[in-house]
């Protein structure tokens, strides 16, 4: 594919890196900045930037384009393209709110063959493969429930940043890597029915918040128990699923979240202590190609793996919900 990088920093460098190792071209390049387009551009022969990504996203040698900007242009730029009839990887949240998101919906299921898949990159990490396989495989058993703990400890001028500001992010450490559980959550104990939590600020001096507490009842019965925070000061990612007949423990995700590894406890019918196998995973992270190949996929009119705009908007109902909860509570104080 010929492929268009909007929104040029950290993220759309690395998936502009990751396309072009597979073998798709990046053929233009566009960013609010535009010697942050350029400079991305320089990098792959023949590509050109430009500061408007309108322009950008109805070239006619463009097939699809990665919105990779901050919350607040996520919606509006994948829209756009969708309406160009691109197809479409936006990076999560994908939008501010769900609210944001639904239009955008609608207009892909009006535009035939265009596929438009959400960045939650997390599903791709090979621990994570690796425990959805084995529950398809029946390996636990019948799911119970999942817990999971997600965070960071952010750094000096954090509360000063775009994700601080609730216009520009849409919300604070919920909105941010929240989602990330959230969608984990679903894509292994499938639909919420309801949704309880709160989110406080502790640490940061901000007007979003830097801790979110959830806990999901899906349509099966199942729960999710989970927690995102941005003052967890030893960068921890840690994801346990738990069937009747065993357990599934994913810990880091590489880098600074340490060493990525799956433990497998199973339990025997006499109960007592589990035997346990134990798969690591060092070296770079995969999750990008592995997402993109599965990306290139869909588009191509196969059935691939990814989260798709319906999953999103999943995920931002949740956090909707939470919020809205909060907010009497947040009120209070304030009062």
């Amino acid at each position: 594919m010929r492929v268009a990088i909007v929104g040029c920093g950290l993220i759309g460098g690395k998936r502009a890196k990751s396309l072009a190792a597979l073998g798709h071209s990046v053929v233009a390049t566009a960013d609010a900045v535009p010697e942050r387009a350029a400079a991305l551009a320089k990098v792959y022969t023949g590509c050109v930037s430009s500061g408007d990504w309108r322009g950008v996203v109805s070239r006619a040698d463009v097939d699809a384009v990665v919105v990779a900007t901050i919350n607040d242009s996520l919606a509006p730029i994948t829209l756009g393209a969708v309406k160009a009839g691109k197809h479409v990887l936006v990076e999560k949240p994908a939008a501010r709110s769900a609210d944001e998101l639904r239009p955008i919906v609608a207009a892909a299921a009006q535009s035939a063959g265009v596929t438009v898949r959400v960045g939650f990159n997390h599903r791709f990490h090979p621990a994570l493969l690796k425990a959805r396989e084995l529950v398809d495989a029946g390996a636990v058993g019948p799911m119970m429930f999942v817990r999971g703990r997600y965070g960071h400890g952010g750094r000096v001028g954090y509360d000063r940043e775009w994700r601080a500001n609730p216009a520009l992010a849409g919300g604070g450490e919920l909105l941010d890597q929240g989602v990330h559980l959230i969608d984990l959550t679903r894509w292994f104990l499938g639909d919420v029915a309801r949704v309880s939590g709160v989110t406080t600020t502790s640490f940061w001096d901000m007007p979003v918040e830097d801790n979110g507490f959830v806990c999901t009842q899906h349509t099966n019965g199942c729960v999710g128990w989970l927690h995102a925070s941005c003052s967890e000061w030893k960068n921890l990612f840690s994801l346990e699923i738990y069937g009747r007949t065993g357990k599934l423990q994913i810990d880091g995700l590489g880098g600074s979240y340490g060493l990525e590894r799956l433990a497998y406890y199973r339990m025997s019918p006499q109960m007592g202590p589990p035997e346990t196998t134990i798969w690591e995973y060092p070296g770079e992270d995969g999750s990008w190609n592995a997402e993109f190949r599965a990306f290139e996929a869909a588009a191509s009119g196969e059935r691939a793996l990814g989260a798709t705009l319906e999953d999103a908007v999943a995920a931002l109902d949740v956090v909707a919900q939470v919020y809205a909860q909060s907010a009497p509570r947040a009120a209070s104080r304030a009062a």
